[in-house]
């Protein structure tokens, strides 16, 4: 069995490709930071995990994900290798995300995240009318 999930913010906003001539896939590319559970020296450290989503799951990452969003994460563990211009061989290690979800609504400073900003008292994202959700 290969399944992860993990909990963490993204570090940087999400990189969006199109595959295909005709742009058909969408392909989105960030790095998660999840904190370790353990502290050492009192210091908290974190894991920058790599993580990749195809399909209607990158388009909602293009749309709604950027850096700092806390999200949850659940997929399986892609490994992989290439050789570099050096001829140097490269591994590859990503977590190709089947789902994603927010979670959280703040950022660890106090101030709501962007993406967030458009919410009710409940939590939940306003959604424009006619706007289609990667939802099954």
């Amino acid at each position: 069995m290969n399944k992860v999930m993990m909990i963490g913010r993204l570090t940087r906003d999400p990189e969006i490709k199109f595959s295909g001539n005709d742009n058909s896939m969408a392909v989105a590319r960030y790095t998660l930071a999840v904190d370790r559970r353990y502290k050492k020296e009192g210091e908290q450290s974190a894991d920058f995990v790599s993580c990749v989503v195809f399909g209607k799951g990158a388009e909602f990452v293009q749309k709604y994900l950027h850096k700092g969003t806390k999200v949850a994460v659940c997929g399986r563990i892609h490994t992989g290798s290439y050789k570099n211009k050096d001829g140097n061989t490269v591994y590859t290690t990503d977590v190709i995300v089947d789902e994603h979800e927010f979670a959280g609504n703040k950022n660890s400073d106090g101030t709501t995240a962007k993406a967030e900003t458009e919410t009710d008292k409940d939590g939940f994202m306003n959604v424009p009318d006619g706007e289609e959700l990667p939802f099954d």
